[in-house]
């Protein structure tokens, strides 16, 4: 049965998903593609034919403009259109409101991302029980599947963790997820997603270690880890929104995530924050009016999507996850590895869009042949994750794995220890703020 599709965003992430949803438009149908920019669906529009990624000519590619946060608005578009999946891939400051329009007309829901109040940020954890959870219910009488974080972290890292759960260990001491950009853009400074959902998530570390939350201040625990492809490379604690489910739906008394960051990407990081440039509340501008310091950088940084005609490199994304099987210590890393130039040959995108935006179209066509048609509200890793997995094998995002000696130098268990303690054994040196504790980062001389 064909199930049309809306995707709504005009972003790096929609423009990927736009092409693997064309390239299964036999199955998913009339695709429409909204925001409230038109000339960028149509950018994108333009992209997906002129690749020849439309498998069915006779089914409608077409785009629409649409405030999403207007609810009545975007029923309106899911009724006109005929859709029965809504990809949400805008920001996710609309998550609520495209949710609500989803259960107003009975279309089933993918987003990728947990959604985000303006005027907060790094609210108190669990974040799915702040505004996704409260609306469970309503989906399970409604009978309206609604699948939550169906990006690649959170999303895929999600089925890792399940299907560790369900296939490779019989318990399950720690998950650490880790995620690793080892591209090059050539840009003195860009970020890889929205810029200014990038700067939010790094304001606090909120993770789960013992079977509790803890918080610890940005970029101050540091490890270094020797990845496949992409070699050793420095990762950081940081929070993130798998986090937020995983603890409930897993169990492992620690389930972390940790980031890849460059010395320059840190430096530059520190000196915006230190000097107040990604405050997301609005200050007094001196010839009269208000600003959003946060926003004002988001301006003038590149846009993400045009990063990928020069980027270079491979991301390696995963989990480690360390327990037991059959009595015995295992430790095993779940991974994917995508390279952006082979990204941008196929859907002209960079890696990091491409491994966003594949996922969402793999739930969708899991939606549309039963698989994941749950009829209520569930994180991934409360889906069978192997037909997902082998879904994305198909689609573009293969899965490895390796097996890591318990205790050998590769291991990643172990606990979290600040980076003052780590620095004994690094090659960098600590500059700490007095009035922050953002940490700068330099190589050691010589």
């Amino acid at each position: 049965m064909k199930q049309n599709v809306l995707i709504i965003g005009a972003g790096g992430v929609a423009h990927v998903a736009a092409h693997k949803a064309a390239m299964h438009n036999d199955v998913l149908g009339d695709i429409c593609i909204a925001s409230r920019t038109k000339s960028k669906c149509d950018a994108i529009i333009d992209s997906v034919k002129r690749m020849g990624h439309v498998a069915d000519e006779s089914r409608l590619l077409h785009a629409r403009q649409l405030d999403a946060l207007d609810v009545a608005a975007t029923a309106a578009l899911i009724r006109e259109t005929n859709s029965q999946i809504v990809v949400n891939l805008g920001s996710a400051f609309v998550n609520m409101s495209v949710l609500d329009a989803c259960l107003e007309t009975g279309a089933a829901y993918i987003d990728t991302a947990i959604h985000e109040d303006p005027d907060e940020v790094c609210e108190d954890p669990p974040w799915y029980e702040n505004y996704e959870w409260p609306k469970r219910e309503r989906c399970a009488e409604a009978g309206v599947t609604a699948i939550l974080g169906a990006g690649f972290d959170p999303g895929v890292v999600n089925a890792y963790a399940a299907l560790a759960q369900k296939k490779y260990f019989d318990t399950i001491d720690t998950i650490d997820i880790l995620d690793v950009n080892a591209g090059r853009h050539g840009r003195y400074f860009a970020t890889n997603f929205d810029p200014e959902i990038n700067f939010r998530e790094f304001v606090k570390v909120w993770t789960w270690i013992d079977r509790q939350w803890q918080e610890f201040p940005t970029h101050t625990v540091k490890r270094t880890f020797d990845f496949p492809v992409v070699g050793e490379q420095p990762v950081y604690l940081n929070g993130h929104d798998e986090l937020h489910s995983l603890f409930k739906n897993i169990d492992a008394r620690s389930i972390r995530f940790w980031m890849g960051f460059g010395d320059h990407y840190i430096n530059v990081f520190t000196v915006l924050r230190t000097l107040g440039l990604l405050n997301h509340e609005p200050v007094p501008l001196p010839g009269g009016g208000e600003g959003v310091p946060l926003q004002m950088v988001k301006a003038v940084l590149p846009d993400p999507q045009s990063l990928a005609p020069n980027y270079t490199g491979k991301t390696c994304i995963g989990d480690i996850v360390a327990g037991t099987k059959d009595g015995e210590r295992r430790e095993l890393f779940i991974y994917q590895v995508s390279d952006h130039a082979a990204a941008y040959a196929e859907v002209e995108s960079q890696g990091i869009s491409y491994t966003a935006g594949v996922p969402p179209v793999a739930a969708a066509l899991l939606i549309a042949d039963g698989t994941w048609d749950a009829k209520t509200m569930v994180n991934v890793e409360e889906l069978d994750p192997e037909p997902f997995i082998a879904l994305l094998d198909e689609i573009g995002l293969p899965t490895e794995f390796l097996e890591i000696e318990p205790d050998s130098e590769r291991s990643f268990r172990g606990e979290v220890r600040s980076l003052a303690e780590e620095i004994a054994d690094s090659t960098a040196t600590v500059t700490v703020s007095a009035a922050d504790p953002m940490i700068a980062v330099a190589p050691k001389p010589g």
